[in-house]
């Protein structure tokens, strides 16, 4: 009975903060005395499992894997855009931690790309290396699931 649920299972799926998983089962569980649907989901990052009530699934910007259409933005945000470069180290760290909490591939990426720059330029510190390996790995793991990408255009983000 899974008709009218947001996700199936087999579904590839990205979580804010987590990176991509797949919808493995939705079952019914009881706690505290109260029945709900749970989504199962494999992470795969970290190869975990986590359990997310259907009802909540939205509040958490969770979001199927983008598609192949989406690549040529991504592309652009890589070759174009502008950081900002006069923002304290505080100030940027939450201005990127608020875009990978939108579970946005866009946001994601010039995250990823501003920091790359920055590590360029400069040593960053150990918070934004860890933001920057993260965001990086939520970045690739999705663009491994997209559906008609190319081996050469992963390694392109690299």
């Amino acid at each position: 009975m899974e008709v009218g649920y947001l996700f199936q299972i087999g579904d590839n799926i990205v979580y804010p903060m987590h990176g991509v998983g797949i919808i493995k089962a939705i079952e019914e569980k009881e706690i505290s005395g109260e029945k709900q649907q749970y989504y199962v989901i494999k992470m795969l990052i970290g190869n975990m499992q986590v359990m997310i009530p259907t009802g909540k699934i939205l509040n958490l910007n969770i979001r199927p894997v983008t598609d192949i259409i989406a690549l040529k933005d991504i592309i652009h945000i890589f070759q174009h855009g502008e950081s900002d470069r006069f923002l304290l180290w505080k100030q940027r760290y939450k201005v990127n931690t608020d875009k990978i909490k939108t579970g946005k591939l866009q946001e994601c990426a010039e995250v990823v790309r501003d920091l790359m720059r920055m590590k360029n330029e400069k040593e960053l510190n150990t918070s934004e290396k860890k933001m920057l390996v993260n965001a990086h790995g939520f970045l690739m793991s999705e663009l491994e699931l997209i559906k008609g990408i190319t081996e050469n255009q992963i390694k392109s983000f690299c």
